[in-house]
């Protein structure tokens, strides 16, 4: 098993170079940089170009772009995410509970998703051809083809707007309920089909009409048995469904007014403030990796029968 781990994070090392990469590059996509921006119109030409060279020198934008990955790198290594351009604060401070945020509503959002797709397709796997099935199918295909900002609006309509049950913004849990619910409803779609599937598969076992001939309760066989075994596919599936969640989080954050890192994460592209940018999408993307880490460490734990050796 320690081996097992070794060889996963060794693998993950690549990924997050590439990350780094990647993030570095960003700012070269962006037409007019921050430093620009933040004086155009506001000096004269002359205290414009003096300010600007400053700037440019603080952040070491004159020196060669591998001169520059490597002091990224190198800042990123000890922690240091940068200062903001515009607000001249640590990126750190400007994220942090931000940051946070954006976890609770993500993993409320993962909680209420895998709760009910994974209920809602064992029960149209049990109750195959049923309306149940047909309730549950049909509900996981809206969910599937449903935009998470278009679904985030309908909710804000129906019980901000109409029953007035739920305020649009909101602070603390009240303001998590909406969003969290959009975002976990439409993430349940995809694990309820999963759920089904592979339950249909699980029930159809050699190993579950030997449970049944046996006269076991079929809530044993159901939950003891069936479950345990389908879940697998379930757990294999939501390292990605967060890669999902993260990224229709920056969407919800901004239409609930959710203070994530996906609201800042669009403020500072409206700034063209590129630290805060590389920041938010080096948090985001790395964050992804840990989870998807962990889920390969527990889907090995879970079921014996992987090759921990690979």
């Amino acid at each position: 098993m320690v081996y097992y781990i070794i060889h996963r994070i060794l693998i993950a090392i690549p990924v997050i170079l590439g990350i780094l990469l990647l993030t570095f590059f960003i700012k070269a996509a962006i037409p007019t940089d921050a430093v620009t921006a933040l004086y155009e119109g506001q000096v004269t030409e002359g205290e414009a170009a003096e300010a600007i060279a400053n700037i440019r020198a603080k952040y070491h934008l004159d020196k060669p772009w591998y001169q520059q990955f490597v002091i990224y790198v190198s800042d990123v290594a000890r922690g240091d995410l940068g200062e903001s351009i515009r607000t001249r604060q640590p990126v750190m401070d400007e994220i942090g509970y931000r940051y946070v945020n954006t976890l609770l509503l993500t993993f409320s959002a993962l909680a209420i998703g895998v709760s009910v797709g994974v209920l809602s397709g064992v029960l149209a796997a049990y109750y195959k051809d049923t309306w149940i099935d047909v309730t549950a199918t049909t509900f996981s295909l809206f969910g599937i083809s449903i935009p998470a900002f278009f679904f985030g609006l309908v909710l804000i309509l129906v019980f901000s707007v109409w029953l007035r049950w739920i305020p649009v913004i909101g602070s603390g849990w009240q303001g998590l309920i909406l969003p969290a619910f959009c975002l976990g409803l439409i993430e349940a779609a995809p694990l309820s089909r999963i759920a089904r599937s592979a339950m249909l598969d699980v029930l159809g076992r050699d190993y579950i009409r030997a449970a049944r001939a046996k006269g076991m309760r079929e809530s044993t066989v159901l939950f003891r048995h069936a479950l345990p075994n389908a879940l697998l596919a379930v757990v294999t599936i939501i390292g990605l469904q967060v890669g999902n969640l993260l990224g229709g989080a920056f969407i919800i954050e901004v239409i609930f007014g959710w203070h994530g890192i996906g609201e800042l994460a669009v403020q500072a592209i409206q700034w063209r403030d590129f630290t805060i940018t590389q920041a938010v999408i080096l948090v985001g993307a790395g964050t992804y990796v840990l989870v998807n880490l962990i889920v390969d460490i527990l889907y090995a734990w879970i079921d014996p029968r992987i090759n921990l050796g690979t």
